[in-house]
């Protein structure tokens, strides 16, 4: 890092020596970081995680405890995670690519790719406590969508509500159901998390592209960027390195009840179904850092970038965190509440279900990653993630 208090400045050189972002073995775990987080395997908080931290061309790395409790398999850079809710701001950027081609635009009605959106109605609670349906003060649009302000509701239709874990019918089924709900509000008239939003986004990229979202984010995203380990559907030769999802039972970490390989799915899960790594994940978002540049080639236009990481929702109550707003795709630090975890105002992120987080500071130039996989409901706010966030931060001077 550009000035480093001298405790980590020994190690984090050799650190940035070692560095290669296609490395597969973890480096020392006695850096300050990786000492922290060894605390939280050593209490129980968790089985093992991978951390990264970057910023201006210099890189600290490390995997500390296990990917697995029973076989006692060493968390390794490489090591395989479901990243959950972290594939959103992914379907948000396979969106933005089609806006950089004029073929979808942000105002766009959602209705223009799929019609029976049209007839979608508001659900309005009477004092008596009944539902009166309306039409909506305007239509749906493809912001909405990307910015959360939908009215769609998060959980899946009645039919597929069990969906996220058979993963059993359709992106196109399930999406062409979204409208037989109602919706919970007017079209940005308030801020509430949509999976099924995102998923319609995913579905649009469809549509548009004539390719399913999986290959479509392929052949735009993860190939050209070298995000080799980065799948919606798991290759059954990669299951070996998926890191357990473990949850917290009377003081003691036990294996959730969670269906790791998916080998029969056949939903896509624009919102929440892909597997990652740290390295992966580090390459996307230092193309996003380098102002959608990657190899000094163009992938997402500046105006794109641009829009993606503005706070869209104003003074709206939005995101899991204080003195937060939402972009396209992203939570976005808005003010200086939100700030206390030692991002940036602009820093842009997302986190996943199960204990894994990923920002970008542009002021800072920094990048943070941590992967683990564990089920609880403190959200963003878990003690790991506020550790490593602190501490990327308080070395730089």
């Amino acid at each position: 890092m550009a000035s480093l208090r001298k405790a980590n400045l020994a190690f984090l050189l050799l650190c940035v020596a070692a560095f290669s972002l296609n490395a597969q073995q973890a480096v020392s775990s006695s850096s300050p970081i990786a000492a922290r987080l060894n605390e939280f395997v050593a209490a129980g908080k968790t089985a093992g995680a991978v951390f990264i931290i970057a910023h201006k061309g210099k890189v600290e790395r490390g995997a500390v405890g296990v990917q697995d409790l029973e076989s006692k398999a060493p968390m390794q850079m490489d090591s395989i995670f479901q990243i959950a809710s972290m594939t959103k701001p992914i379907t948000a950027i396979g969106i933005l690519l089609l806006v950089d081609e004029g073929r979808v635009a942000l105002v766009d009605p959602v209705s223009k790719y799929l019609p029976n959106f049209a007839d979608i109605q508001v659900a309005e609670k009477q004092p008596d406590g009944s539902l009166k349906l309306r039409k909506p003060a305007r239509a749906v649009t493809v912001r909405d969508l990307l910015t959360h302000t939908s009215g769609i509701g998060s959980g899946y239709p009645e039919k597929f509500k069990d969906n996220f874990e058979t993963r059993a019918y359709g992106l196109a089924e399930v999406v062409m159901a979204i409208p037989t709900r109602h919706l919970e509000f007017d079209p940005g008239a308030r801020w509430s998390y949509s999976n099924m939003g995102i998923a319609t986004l995913g579905r649009i990229v469809e549509i548009v592209s004539g390719k399913s979202y999986e290959l479509f984010l392929q052949e735009r995203l993860f190939t050209p960027l070298g995000m080799k380990d980065t799948h919606c559907f798991l290759p059954a030769n990669k299951r070996a390195r998926l890191a357990t999802i473990y949850q917290i039972q009377n003081d003691r970490l036990v294996k959730a009840d969670v269906n790791h390989h998916r080998p029969n799915a056949k939903y896509s899960s624009p919102e929440a179904g892909l597997y990652s790594t740290a390295p992966d994940l580090l390459r996307l978002y230092q193309m996003l850092l380098n102002g959608g540049t990657h190899e000094g080639k163009r992938m997402l236009s500046k105006f794109a970038l641009e829009q993606m990481t503005a706070n869209h929702t104003g003074e709206l109550k939005a995101g899991f965190s204080p003195g937060v707003g939402f972009g396209l795709g992203w939570a976005v630090v808005r003010n200086v509440e939100g700030t206390f975890r030692g991002q940036a105002i602009g820093t842009f992120a997302h986190g996943g279900l199960w204990k894994t987080y990923g920002w970008v500071d542009p002021k800072r130039e920094l990048i943070g990653i941590l992967m683990m996989q564990r089920l609880s409901s403190d959200g963003d706010q878990s003690d790991e993630l506020n550790a490593l966030a602190q501490m990327a931060a308080a070395a730089i001077e």
